[in-house]
């Protein structure tokens, strides 16, 4: 798939309740560093950084996600172990999607995990209009982040190294204006690039289900396909040009059946 993997849903509900720092347990100034990813994702190379992070951001804190008791114990820990206030870590409660959403734009920037980046909840941040850093690393789960930005039309959230992401990060805490002209750009983005255009992924998605189908009608064996990008308007029907391997459905039965295969009869 072209873009991003990733389906998204173009009409998800963001709760009308306006949201303060003070119903999210924030200090009514300072930078808001977040990571809203299961604690499970968290390593000490991502976590070193947040720390040193907040403390050349005076006043800053780190938003992170409750995920228990035994979860936020461990982080308060590994945070005083590092000589850093347990108390700079904000722990945000489970509530019903819409209004997780909602509470998102109290945050500043959102941090990415390294080793397992943020999927859906990058993707929520993205939503929700709050720009995600992340630094890609070698298996997929640790590229997702990096496919979304890119696909919301921020590739500059793309750092090259652990050393990159946490200089961009300090960058953005030290810098309003940049921040303001990076979120200014993400709330363009959000429904002009391809990231949340639902109606062109599913049009893609399908393009994808037909060139597979056909490759079995034709008894080719299964391989990678590659979809080339469709408009949200493009059509789908059997006269649209189509990319190579591409076997349009309306073409399936002038096709001769595989091998011990039976034809199908007309009428």
């Amino acid at each position: 798939m072209p873009h991003s993997h990733q389906a998204n849903d173009n009409q998800r509900s963001v709760s009308g309740r306006q949201f303060t720092r003070k119903d999210c347990g924030l200090p009514n100034d300072g930078f808001v560093f977040c990571s809203f990813n299961s604690s499970y994702k968290i390593t000490p190379a991502e976590f070193d950084i947040w720390m040193r992070l907040l403390d050349q951001v005076e006043g800053s804190v780190l938003g992170l996600l409750d995920c228990g008791e035994s979860a936020k114990a461990n982080l308060r820990r590994e945070a005083e172990q590092r000589g850093q206030d347990p108390n700079r870590l904000i722990f945000a409660p489970h509530v019903p999607q819409a209004d997780h959403l909602a509470r998102h734009p109290v945050a500043d920037l959102f941090l990415d995990a390294f080793v397992v980046n943020g999927h859906a909840t990058a993707s929520d941040a993205l939503w929700a209009g709050v720009p995600v850093l992340t630094r890609p690393g070698q298996q997929f789960a640790a590229r997702v982040g990096a496919r979304l930005v890119s696909a919301i039309g921020l590739p500059e959230m793309i750092a090259t190294s652990a050393a990159d992401y946490e200089a961009r990060a300090l960058e953005l805490a030290r810098d309003a204006d940049a921040l303001a002209t990076l979120r200014s750009k993400l709330q363009r983005n959000r429904l002009t690039t391809s990231l949340f255009d639902t109606l062109a992924f599913t049009r893609m998605l399908e393009r994808a289900f037909d060139m597979a189908h056909s490759r079995s009608q034709s008894g080719l064996p299964p391989t990678h396909l590659e979809v080339a990008h469709l408009e949200a308007t493009d059509s789908l029907e059997p006269d649209t040009p189509a990319p190579e391997a591409y076997v349009s459905p309306a073409a399936f039965h002038q096709q001769p059946p595989p091998p011990g295969q039976i034809a199908p009869q007309a009428g």
